[in-house]
Protein backbone atom coordinates (compact mmCIF):
# COMPACT_ATOMS: atom_id res chain seq x y z
CA UNK A 1 0.00 0.00 0.00
CA UNK A 2 1.29 3.74 -1.26
CA UNK A 3 0.33 6.17 1.05
CA UNK A 4 0.90 9.94 -0.14
CA UNK A 5 -0.52 12.82 2.10
CA UNK A 6 -1.22 15.00 -1.03
CA UNK A 7 -3.64 17.63 1.16
CA UNK A 8 -3.21 19.61 4.38
CA UNK A 9 -6.80 18.91 5.60
CA UNK A 10 -8.42 15.90 5.74
CA UNK A 11 -12.29 15.94 5.78
CA UNK A 12 -13.37 13.96 8.94
CA UNK A 13 -17.48 13.82 8.49
CA UNK A 14 -20.07 15.75 6.82
CA UNK A 15 -23.41 15.98 7.72
CA UNK A 16 -26.71 17.74 5.27
CA UNK A 17 -29.57 19.00 6.94
CA UNK A 18 -32.91 19.28 5.94
CA UNK A 19 -35.64 16.89 4.40
CA UNK A 20 -34.83 14.92 1.26
CA UNK A 21 -31.70 14.82 -1.32
CA UNK A 22 -30.98 18.34 -2.38
CA UNK A 23 -31.20 17.03 -5.96
CA UNK A 24 -35.09 16.76 -5.20
CA UNK A 25 -36.23 19.86 -4.13
CA UNK A 26 -37.72 21.70 -6.70
CA UNK A 27 -35.75 25.05 -8.09
CA UNK A 28 -32.61 23.86 -6.62
CA UNK A 29 -29.65 24.20 -8.74
CA UNK A 30 -26.38 23.28 -8.60
CA UNK A 31 -23.26 25.51 -7.81
CA UNK A 32 -26.26 27.92 -5.98
CA UNK A 33 -25.26 28.46 -1.98
CA UNK A 34 -26.76 26.26 0.24
CA UNK A 35 -26.96 27.49 3.28
CA UNK A 36 -28.29 24.22 5.17
CA UNK A 37 -25.39 22.28 4.16
CA UNK A 38 -21.95 21.79 6.15
CA UNK A 39 -18.72 19.58 6.71
CA UNK A 40 -16.61 19.58 9.39
CA UNK A 41 -12.58 19.96 8.30
CA UNK A 42 -9.76 19.63 9.91
CA UNK A 43 -8.36 22.81 8.81
CA UNK A 44 -4.39 23.60 10.14
CA UNK A 45 -3.65 27.65 11.05
CA UNK A 46 -2.72 29.57 8.42
CA UNK A 47 1.09 30.79 8.16
CA UNK A 48 1.69 29.29 11.51
CA UNK A 49 5.21 29.00 12.65
CA UNK A 50 4.61 26.10 15.51
CA UNK A 51 2.52 24.01 12.83
CA UNK A 52 4.88 23.85 9.99
CA UNK A 53 7.92 23.42 12.75
CA UNK A 54 5.63 20.00 14.13
CA UNK A 55 4.42 18.85 10.51
CA UNK A 56 8.33 19.02 9.18
CA UNK A 57 9.67 16.95 12.46
CA UNK A 58 7.21 14.63 11.41
CA UNK A 59 7.85 14.37 7.60
CA UNK A 60 11.69 13.93 8.47
CA UNK A 61 10.79 11.01 10.58
CA UNK A 62 8.86 9.06 7.95
CA UNK A 63 11.81 9.74 5.54
CA UNK A 64 14.36 7.62 7.70
CA UNK A 65 14.96 4.08 6.45
CA UNK A 66 14.35 1.34 8.05
CA UNK A 67 16.04 0.71 11.20
CA UNK A 68 15.95 -2.07 13.76
CA UNK A 69 17.70 0.05 16.65
CA UNK A 70 15.16 2.61 16.06
CA UNK A 71 11.74 1.34 14.52
CA UNK A 72 9.57 4.12 13.92
CA UNK A 73 6.23 3.37 15.26
CA UNK A 74 2.85 5.83 15.06
CA UNK A 75 0.01 5.39 17.54
CA UNK A 76 -3.71 6.81 17.52
CA UNK A 77 -6.84 5.66 19.40
CA UNK A 78 -10.54 5.96 19.26
CA UNK A 79 -13.59 5.77 21.16
CA UNK A 80 -15.93 2.43 20.34
CA UNK A 81 -19.69 2.30 20.84
CA UNK A 82 -20.50 -1.37 22.09
CA UNK A 83 -24.05 -2.32 20.93
CA UNK A 84 -25.56 -5.36 21.35
CA UNK A 85 -29.04 -6.93 19.65
CA UNK A 86 -32.28 -6.96 20.57
CA UNK A 87 -33.50 -9.89 18.46
CA UNK A 88 -31.06 -12.29 16.84
CA UNK A 89 -30.51 -11.08 13.67
CA UNK A 90 -31.37 -13.53 10.68
CA UNK A 91 -28.43 -15.45 8.60
CA UNK A 92 -28.22 -14.85 4.96
CA UNK A 93 -29.67 -17.31 2.79
CA UNK A 94 -30.03 -17.76 -0.77
CA UNK A 95 -31.05 -14.61 -2.20
CA UNK A 96 -31.54 -12.97 0.98
CA UNK A 97 -28.49 -10.77 2.77
CA UNK A 98 -28.30 -11.37 6.47
CA UNK A 99 -30.63 -9.32 8.49
CA UNK A 100 -30.81 -7.13 11.91
CA UNK A 101 -33.60 -5.49 13.40
CA UNK A 102 -32.63 -1.87 13.61
CA UNK A 103 -32.99 -1.94 17.45
CA UNK A 104 -29.81 -2.16 19.68
CA UNK A 105 -28.76 -1.87 23.20
CA UNK A 106 -25.87 -0.01 24.12
CA UNK A 107 -23.56 -1.65 26.22
CA UNK A 108 -21.29 0.85 26.89
CA UNK A 109 -17.49 2.36 25.06
CA UNK A 110 -14.48 1.45 25.20
CA UNK A 111 -11.34 2.63 23.76
CA UNK A 112 -9.46 0.68 20.46
CA UNK A 113 -5.43 1.59 20.85
CA UNK A 114 -3.56 1.07 17.67
CA UNK A 115 0.58 1.12 17.29
CA UNK A 116 1.67 0.53 13.38
CA UNK A 117 5.38 0.48 12.09
CA UNK A 118 4.69 2.02 8.58
CA UNK A 119 7.99 0.67 6.82
CA UNK A 120 7.85 -3.15 8.67
CA UNK A 121 3.88 -3.37 7.91
CA UNK A 122 3.32 -4.53 11.62
CA UNK A 123 0.52 -3.03 13.60
CA UNK A 124 -0.93 -3.96 17.34
CA UNK A 125 -4.18 -3.40 18.33
CA UNK A 126 -6.30 -3.88 21.48
CA UNK A 127 -9.39 -2.35 23.59
CA UNK A 128 -9.20 -1.22 26.71
CA UNK A 129 -12.43 -0.23 28.95
CA UNK A 130 -10.95 3.16 29.28
CA UNK A 131 -8.44 5.64 27.76
CA UNK A 132 -6.85 7.32 30.57
CA UNK A 133 -3.01 8.26 31.15
CA UNK A 134 -2.58 5.11 33.04
CA UNK A 135 -3.77 3.08 29.90
CA UNK A 136 -1.54 4.56 27.34
CA UNK A 137 1.97 4.28 29.85
CA UNK A 138 0.95 0.57 29.74
CA UNK A 139 0.46 0.38 26.11
CA UNK A 140 4.02 2.30 26.32
CA UNK A 141 5.51 -0.41 28.24
CA UNK A 142 4.42 -3.04 26.02
CA UNK A 143 5.52 -1.57 22.89
CA UNK A 144 8.82 -0.92 24.64
CA UNK A 145 9.28 -4.31 26.54
CA UNK A 146 7.70 -6.86 24.95
CA UNK A 147 7.30 -5.75 21.07
CA UNK A 148 10.64 -3.81 20.28
CA UNK A 149 12.71 -5.02 23.62
CA UNK A 150 15.77 -5.34 21.51
CA UNK A 151 15.36 -1.63 20.16
CA UNK A 152 17.71 0.99 21.46
CA UNK A 153 14.89 3.82 21.07
CA UNK A 154 11.47 3.59 19.77
CA UNK A 155 10.44 6.48 17.94
CA UNK A 156 7.06 7.37 18.64
CA UNK A 157 4.85 9.44 16.52
CA UNK A 158 1.21 10.15 18.20
CA UNK A 159 -1.62 12.99 18.31
CA UNK A 160 -0.11 15.81 21.64
CA UNK A 161 -2.91 14.89 23.58
CA UNK A 162 -2.94 15.29 27.44
CA UNK A 163 -2.31 11.79 28.02
CA UNK A 164 0.79 11.05 25.91
CA UNK A 165 3.65 12.43 27.92
CA UNK A 166 6.61 11.48 29.49
CA UNK A 167 4.43 11.98 32.47
CA UNK A 168 1.92 9.60 32.29
CA UNK A 169 4.65 7.22 32.89
CA UNK A 170 5.51 8.82 36.05
CA UNK A 171 1.84 7.99 37.11
CA UNK A 172 1.71 4.32 35.97
CA UNK A 173 4.89 3.64 37.16
CA UNK A 174 7.45 4.08 40.14
CA UNK A 175 10.26 6.41 39.19
CA UNK A 176 12.99 4.65 38.26
CA UNK A 177 10.46 2.73 36.27
CA UNK A 178 9.30 5.50 34.36
CA UNK A 179 12.55 7.05 34.07
CA UNK A 180 14.03 3.42 32.43
CA UNK A 181 11.12 3.09 29.82
CA UNK A 182 11.27 7.23 29.46
CA UNK A 183 14.65 6.96 28.42
CA UNK A 184 13.71 4.40 25.24
CA UNK A 185 11.03 6.35 23.85
CA UNK A 186 11.72 9.50 21.36
CA UNK A 187 8.55 11.46 21.01
CA UNK A 188 7.36 13.03 18.16
CA UNK A 189 3.76 14.99 18.26
CA UNK A 190 2.00 15.45 15.16
CA UNK A 191 0.48 19.30 15.17
CA UNK A 192 -2.87 20.09 16.22
CA UNK A 193 -5.17 20.17 13.31
CA UNK A 194 -2.42 17.76 11.23
CA UNK A 195 -3.95 14.58 12.73
CA UNK A 196 -3.52 13.58 8.94
CA UNK A 197 0.18 13.31 9.22
CA UNK A 198 -0.11 9.60 11.64
CA UNK A 199 -0.51 6.90 9.74
CA UNK A 200 -1.41 5.25 12.56
CA UNK A 201 -5.09 6.95 11.81
CA UNK A 202 -4.89 5.84 7.99
CA UNK A 203 -5.06 2.50 9.79
CA UNK A 204 -7.93 3.39 12.12
CA UNK A 205 -9.33 4.21 9.36
CA UNK A 206 -9.07 0.60 7.25
CA UNK A 207 -9.73 -1.27 10.44
CA UNK A 208 -13.18 0.48 10.74
CA UNK A 209 -14.64 -0.12 7.26
CA UNK A 210 -13.17 -3.79 7.59
CA UNK A 211 -13.76 -4.97 11.30
CA UNK A 212 -15.54 -2.31 12.91
CA UNK A 213 -18.67 -1.90 11.04
CA UNK A 214 -21.28 -4.26 12.69
CA UNK A 215 -22.43 -4.74 15.93
CA UNK A 216 -19.96 -5.60 19.17
CA UNK A 217 -21.70 -6.26 22.01
CA UNK A 218 -18.54 -6.93 24.99
CA UNK A 219 -14.84 -6.39 25.69
CA UNK A 220 -13.83 -9.83 24.99
CA UNK A 221 -15.53 -10.04 21.30
CA UNK A 222 -13.96 -6.74 20.43
CA UNK A 223 -10.78 -7.79 21.03
CA UNK A 224 -11.08 -11.16 19.39
CA UNK A 225 -12.22 -9.56 16.87
CA UNK A 226 -9.05 -7.19 16.64
CA UNK A 227 -6.91 -9.40 16.90
CA UNK A 228 -8.23 -11.58 14.23
CA UNK A 229 -7.80 -8.44 11.88
CA UNK A 230 -4.25 -7.95 13.38
CA UNK A 231 -2.98 -11.12 12.71
CA UNK A 232 -4.06 -11.04 8.86
CA UNK A 233 -3.52 -7.66 8.47
CA UNK A 234 0.24 -8.61 9.39
CA UNK A 235 0.25 -11.64 7.67
CA UNK A 236 0.01 -9.45 4.67
CA UNK A 237 2.75 -7.88 5.25
CA UNK A 238 1.07 -4.75 3.46
CA UNK A 239 3.27 -1.37 4.36
CA UNK A 240 3.14 2.27 3.81
CA UNK A 241 5.20 3.69 1.90
CA UNK A 242 4.67 7.36 3.00
CA UNK A 243 5.95 9.81 0.07
CA UNK A 244 4.74 13.16 1.00
CA UNK A 245 7.94 15.29 1.76
CA UNK A 246 9.07 18.31 3.63
CA UNK A 247 10.50 19.95 -0.10
CA UNK A 248 6.47 18.75 -1.22
CA UNK A 249 5.05 20.55 1.78
CA UNK A 250 7.02 23.74 1.39
CA UNK A 251 5.49 24.04 -2.56
CA UNK A 252 2.09 22.75 -2.15
CA UNK A 253 1.44 23.78 1.50
CA UNK A 254 3.40 27.05 1.42
CA UNK A 255 0.22 28.91 2.83
CA UNK A 256 1.23 27.03 6.10
CA UNK A 257 4.24 28.74 6.16
CA UNK A 258 4.78 32.17 7.89
CA UNK A 259 5.69 34.88 5.19
CA UNK A 260 9.45 36.22 6.15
Amino acid sequence: MVVAAAGEARRVAGRRAGPGPLHDRAGSEKGALKPQLKACWTIPPHANGEFVAAMEDVLDVYARPLDERFPVVCMDEKPYQLLGEVRDPLPAAPGRVAQHDSEYVRQGTCAIFVFTRPLAGWRRVEALAQRTRVDWAHQVRRLLDVDFPDAEKVVLVMDNLNTHSIGSLYEAFDPATAHALAQRLQIHHTPKHGSWLNVAEIELSRLTRQCLDRRLSDLDTLNAELAAWQNATNSDQRQVDWHFTTNDARTRLRHLYPAN
